[in-house]
């Protein structure tokens, strides 16, 4: 995976102040470059009289992107590049743009309604997280309040599978990039009351889940720091309150294997994952 052209949709508001403090972050860590996008609405051909109203609409149009694209330079400043793209949906017009710009990550701020902290999925985010062909990186809600000084470790998501051990590849190039350490962990879900045989399934799990944690762990470059954790709880948002979280840490899930090769696509746990944690979260392609 490269991290050498991150695309960031931008939006007025909170929502697009979040996503950009993200890729500011990752491109100064990085030292990658970083473009900034606005998706417009189409203006659509109008016959008859109404075309007035069209020419009046798409003025319009233009005159909210451009003010748009100045908020945007008076928080990213003159190094990065400024597109104005138009499609009808945000998201896909985004995947759009990251194809024509060779893009190596998007990343976006948080839906509006969603708690602090919190990552709320929108349309955007939805169109991202199921069609785009680079990595989606999601930034919380109040990001770019107080963003961190830098990237302080790359967490992933790990259970064993051809997915899961194709997107700790990846994550391990992006722990090298930005100089930092990797920790996997594995959640283990268990219910409020246990039957012997479940615990008894349980102890397996876990047995399992800590011998696959430590082979992965032995596989890694010997430049890198990693450490594995093994998370439990009677749920997703529980399991993931079970460790501490450091100011600049970042979360890396892989795609459901399910889903299309050379796309992201959002598997029920990762979904969970997105909705449960407090600091971004990126999702990766399923890679051949």
């Amino acid at each position: 995976m490269k991290l050498d052209n991150v695309l960031a949709g931008y939006t007025p508001g909170l929502r697009g102040q979040d996503g950009l403090a993200l890729a500011m972050l990752l491109t100064g860590q990085a030292h990658a470059h970083l473009t900034v996008a606005i998706i417009q609405p189409p203006a659509r051909a109008v016959p008859g009289p109404a075309r007035a109203e069209q020419s009046a609409w798409r003025a319009y149009l233009k005159e909210q992107a451009e003010a748009t694209l100045t908020q945007a330079r008076e928080l990213a400043g003159p190094e990065a590049d400024y597109w104005i793209h138009t499609h009808r949906g945000s998201g896909r017009g985004l995947v759009e743009l990251a194809r024509k710009r060779d893009a190596d990550v998007v990343v976006i701020g948080s839906a509006g309604g969603g708690g602090r902290s919190r990552i709320s999925v929108g349309s955007t985010a939805d169109q991202l997280l199921h069609s785009s062909s680079v990595p989606v990186l999601l930034a919380p809600r109040g990001y770019g309040d107080k963003p961190p000084a830098a990237v302080d470790r790359i967490t992933v998501a790990y259970r064993r599978s051809p997915g899961c051990d194709a997107a700790l590849r990846d994550a391990a190039v992006v722990a090298v990039r930005l100089g930092v350490p990797l920790r996997l962990v594995t959640l283990v879900i268990r219910k409020t009351r246990r039957a012997r045989i479940e615990e008894e399934m349980l102890a397996g799990l876990r047995e399992q889940a800590t011998a696959d944690l430590g082979a992965a762990a032995q596989g890694q470059p010997e430049q890198l720091s990693v450490e594995v954790e093994l998370l439990e709880g009677r749920n997703v948002t529980q399991a993931l309150a079970a460790t501490s979280w450091l100011p600049g840490e970042m979360i890396i899930c892989a795609s459901s294997d399910t889903g299309p090769l050379r796309r992201v696509f959002l598997g029920d746990t990762s979904l969970k994952i997105v909705r449960a944690s407090t600091c971004p979260v990126m999702m990766l392609p399923r890679r051949p």
